[in-house]
């Protein structure tokens, strides 16, 4: 596990080089079916790693947003999970707030992640068991103990919905393009907590998500539900990932909605 680690850290490194290199020459941008942005830069970082990745080890499996989905991967023990620009909309507006983020995940969990912010010069990285660190030091989580007047990472709207059965307190609010960069905020104890009540990838989730726990963040649906990968869908249909008194207090709020699917 730790070569892994080695291999997907620098590999990160060289992607965001290459990011910050296509961002300064000039991007060609177009939507995506469905109307997402995406850059050439995006499809060439993901060139660049999968290329990379997989001649060191071929016989791991491979999912990237930005690579058409191959089912080879479900019958892998390991695979590469990887967002090449996670937060392409910041990237384009010449903003900080962009990661590269890749994971080993090993029977539907990750095992090593890391999480490359290079604008802001940020390495997040864990390893099963080794602890998690921002740029070679140890990260820890914070111990605010209630929501009020928190660091969160979400949309104000909408926690000011009048849906909710009780409304929230007053919060700090903050937003991040990068779902990935947002958590391993928490974990760096930068930031409180993260909700996203919006269906996330498995390449916004994985690599992070083990940088939180190993730190000592707690990361799940809004119900509660720990994320499995490597499934026939890479969606997860939400996300909490806060610091451990947080955690709870949040889900108490969100676990009674009822929303999208989870195959």
């Amino acid at each position: 596990m730790r070569n892994d680690l080695a291999l997907i850290r620098q590999a990160a490194l060289d992607a965001g080089q290459l990011a910050m290199d296509m961002r300064k020459d000039g991007l060609k941008t177009w939507s995506k079916e469905g109307g997402s942005p995406v850059t050439n830069a995006d499809i060439a970082v993901d060139t660049l790693l999968k290329e990379r990745l997989m001649a060191a080890r071929p016989d791991y499996g491979w999912l990237s947003e930005e690579t058409a989905d191959d089912p080879a991967r479900l019958g892998k023990q390991r695979l590469f999970v990887v967002d090449p620009i996670d937060g392409t909309a910041a990237y384009m507006k010449d903003k900080p707030w962009f990661s590269v983020a890749i994971a080993v995940v090993e029977a539907g969990r990750p095992i090593a992640g890391v999480v490359h912010a290079p604008a802001l010069d940020e390495t997040y990285d864990a390893l099963s068991g080794g602890g998690a660190w921002l740029n070679g030091a140890a990260i820890r989580p914070s111990n605010t103990p209630e929501l009020h007047d928190s660091a969160m990472l979400g949309d104000e709207k909408m926690f000011a919905h009048p849906a909710w059965k009780q409304p929230w307190p007053p919060m700090r609010f903050a937003t991040r393009n990068s779902i990935a960069y947002r958590m391993a905020l928490v974990a760096a104890g930068t930031f409180d907590a993260a909700l996203a009540l919006s269906a996330k990838n498995d390449w916004d989730l994985a690599a992070a998500e083990i940088i939180a726990a190993e730190a000592g963040a707690i990361t799940t649906d809004h119900q509660g539900l720990a994320f499995r990968y490597n499934r026939e869908s890479p969606l997860q249909k939400s996300l909490i990932c806060a610091n451990s008194a947080l955690h709870p207090l949040i889900l108490a709020r969100t676990s009674a909605l009822e929303f999208g699917n989870r195959s």
